[in-house]
């Protein structure tokens, strides 16, 4: 993360003149130490602005320029200096057929990998990643986005990890009857007894608990109920930028304490509390005269 985080100060100032004493001290950090990123979109994106036509979508070059474009390739990702992808395998929290979504969702990142063996290859723990990274290539692993996605059930949990999976955000924007979400309703006020059960099993199997997403009492009952270290595969500090979404002291404290990760989320909305005031506006504005959200990217 320190390296992520002079990779974005060297960046931080497009009119200023790039020290290179700086950037060939940037290089040689990412170098011994390339950045692993918690969470990436990608699979949803070529799920929903390419019909899931994995093959047709070459990462291999710029895909900004695509006339449905991307925020991901191989090229952003070598000058990145990434080592490690968690790709995340999202569906919205109210999407019908939940597991059967999720399952052509991981169909979707292995075709991808697969399609690309010169620079991915699939990662499930410390071991591979280290070994991938070696090679030269970029470790790939699946995180489940939403404890929907098990509906309910500890065997789909089961077999998401024999399928790859590496962690599981234990919520999304929804709340669920076992577990809460910070941008909702609380329905099990902390962690339900199935909820409990969830993180043991997930301890069990060794798949990552992901607190990302999660409300306060959800976040210190996963926290007290974990026997591994945690992660936070994308948020950032509520004494900071005051979102819902972000991680207050107190709980990024246990976090350490727990031998957890916290990777921090830089999407406007998790810095900025004006840029929020401003998008919510904006998102109200757009209903009140009938424009979907996805005509403006919110």
């Amino acid at each position: 993360m320190i390296a992520a985080f002079l990779l974005i100060a060297a960046q931080s100032s497009p009119a200023a003149v790039p020290d290179p004493k700086i950037a060939q001290r940037v290089a040689r950090v990412l170098e011994r130490s390339p950045v692993i990123d918690g969470h990436n979109d990608l699979a949803w994106e070529i799920r929903d602005l390419h019909d899931a036509k994995v093959e047709a979508v070459n990462l291999s070059v710029d895909t900004a320029r695509l006339p449905n474009p991307l925020q991901t390739d191989i090229p952003r990702l070598r000058k990145g200096h990434v080592g490690g992808q968690f790709w995340s395998v999202y569906i919205p929290a109210d999407a019908p057929r939940a597991v059967e979504m999720k399952l052509e969702e991981i169909d979707i990142v292995r075709r991808f990998v697969a399609a690309n063996p010169a620079t991915f290859e699939l990662a499930t723990n410390a071991a591979d990643i280290r070994r991938i990274e070696k090679a030269g290539r970029i470790a790939s692993l699946i995180g489940v986005e939403g404890g929907h996605q098990i509906d309910g059930r500890l065997s789909v949990l089961r077999q998401y990890r024999a399928l790859g999976v590496a962690y599981m955000t234990l919520t999304h924007g929804k709340s669920l009857n076992w577990a809460d979400s910070s941008t909702d309703t609380p329905r099990a006020n902390g962690l339900s007894d199935f909820g409990r059960q969830v993180v043991a099993e997930m301890n069990r199997i060794g798949m990552i608990v992901d607190v990302s997403h999660v409300s306060d009492a959800t976040m210190a009952a996963a926290l007290a109920a974990t026997k591994a270290p945690v992660i936070a595969s994308h948020s950032s500090a509520r004494a900071i930028a005051d979102a819902p979404r972000n991680i207050p002291d107190d709980l990024l404290r246990v976090i350490g304490a727990n031998g957890g990760v916290v990777m921090v989320n830089f999407y406007p909305s998790f810095l900025s509390g004006e840029w929020r005031a401003w998008d919510v506006a904006r998102s109200a504005y757009a209903k009140s005269v009938g424009v979907p959200a996805g005509a403006y990217g919110a």
